[in-house]
Parts: structure tokens; sequence; C-alpha cells
């Protein structure tokens, strides 16, 4: 892919990651497509050696910690912000790492693109937690601007730690 695209997805991701650390989840919402899915399946530890990566991942309609579509997603942030959310009170502190982002192939609209994280969370004084995986995106031009069209999220934890999973990945 070419230099001029691998650097605006790239700003993307850092902008999104900055939306979030800094709790601006309204504007952070605006860089989702209507049509959008956001989901994080759960992970599994099989007994013997999968051939396949998928193979440790949970399915559609299996479990999963996320499956959001806009309007799910909306209710999540609004109640972010209307201070009912126990998880969030006081609200946590996040640093989102962004690296590895490769845009695996696109048809000039919409673009496939692969990127790997850490969230690292802390809240109160003693809570803290982080998270790593890889994002699979599809992200779409519209109006002129990125768009995230699709978000599936693989954590590489089978088994969290954390107490809840109340920030975005």
């Amino acid at each position: 892919m070419d230099s001029d695209l691998r650097h605006k997805v790239e700003d993307f991701f850092y902008l999104e990651a900055e939306l979030l650390d800094e709790r601006r989840l309204r504007e952070w919402l605006e860089l989702f497509t209507d049509d959008m899915h956001y989901w994080m399946p759960v992970r599994h530890n099989p007994l013997d050696r999968p051939k396949e990566l998928e193979e440790e991942i949970s399915k559609p309609g299996e479990s999963y910690y996320f499956n959001d579509n806009k309007e799910t997603l909306r209710l999540r942030v609004e109640r972010f912000y209307s201070k009912t959310a126990w998880a969030e009170m006081p609200p946590s502190r996040t640093r989102h790492l962004i690296s590895n982002i490769r845009i695996r192939k696109g048809d000039g609209v919409q673009f496939e693109v692969d990127s790997n994280f850490i969230v690292y969370r802390t809240r109160m004084e003693k809570d803290e937690d982080i998270f790593v995986g890889t994002r699979k995106d599809v992200l779409r031009h519209v109006n002129g601007e990125l768009k995230i069209a699709r978000r599936t999220i693989l954590l590489d934890q089978a088994v969290l730690k954390a107490k809840n999973i109340s920030v975005f990945l």
C-alpha cells in the first residue's frame, strides 16, 4: 500500500487512542460508521495445538465480551457520561498504545487493517489492568474521512484478571 494511505491510517488510530485516553468518548463514537460492528470474542485454551489460530476464538453466536452495533455502543458511551456506571466512578485512566499497523488489502474505499495494542488502565489506588491483543478493522472512506466499519478485538489473554472491562479497546 502507498505510504500516504499508511500515514493516514496510522494518524487515524493515534487520534482514536488520544480520544479514548482523554475520555472524549462521544467524539470517539463518531469515528464509526452507522452500520458498524464492534466485536470481542472470548479466547479459549484448547488442550491440543490447534491447526489454525481461529480455533482458539469463539465463533459468531458463541461467547463474547463485546458484540455492539452503533446503537448499543452509543448506550455504553452515554452511560459513561451519566455517572451511573459504578465501574467507572471515579473514571479509569488509560493509555492506548497502538503498533504494528498493517494494511492488508483494500479497494480504495474500504481497507482491512490489522494492528496490535496494549491498553494500560489504572483506577483508584490499587486497580491496575493491562489488556494486550490485536485488532482486525475494516476502515471505510465516508465523505472524505476514515471511519471504522468493523472491529474485531482479539485479546492474548484467555483468562482476564481485570474486575471488569469498562474501557474501550
